[in-house]
């Protein structure tokens, strides 16, 4: 399945064979103290920056209908975001992923963002969108 919203991601966890769990980490950009002035000016026009996780939470597929419940969530617990970076931890055939299991993932989810390496996850724009970061 071509993965082109976060929507998208809902009906691919639900169609899996094994229970799957959704972590989410919401990211907003901000300049770093020695930005150089190309980087504020950059940053003004709404590019670059750094992504700095905010919160993060955990949901089943079945807990979550829609991107836009998502983003209502969100916007009523935490601070602004500017991206929303998704994964999907599988389960056993007849469990999903247990507390601990979750809580460690999303852990290590939001310390890689913060380091950069983003290749576990799929970064979403605030409408939704998946996106390519460069």
């Amino acid at each position: 399945m071509n993965i082109t919203t976060l929507d998208d991601l809902l009906q691919a966890a639900r169609t899996q064979p094994t229970p799957q769990r959704l972590l989410f980490v919401f990211a907003a950009a901000e300049l770093p103290d020695d930005a150089t002035a190309e980087e504020r000016e950059r940053f003004e026009r709404g590019e670059g920056g750094a992504l700095v996780p905010q919160m993060c939470v955990d949901k089943s597929p079945d807990e979550l209908a829609s991107f836009a419940q998502l983003k209502k969530e969100a916007e009523g617990m935490g601070p602004a975001w500017h991206m929303v970076f998704a994964a999907a931890l599988s389960g056993t055939s007849e469990q999903p992923p247990g507390a601990q299991e979750t809580g460690e993932a999303l852990t290590a989810m939001v310390e890689a963002i913060r380091q950069g390496y983003l290749n576990n996850c799929i970064p979403f724009d605030a409408q939704g969108h998946a996106v390519e970061l460069h």
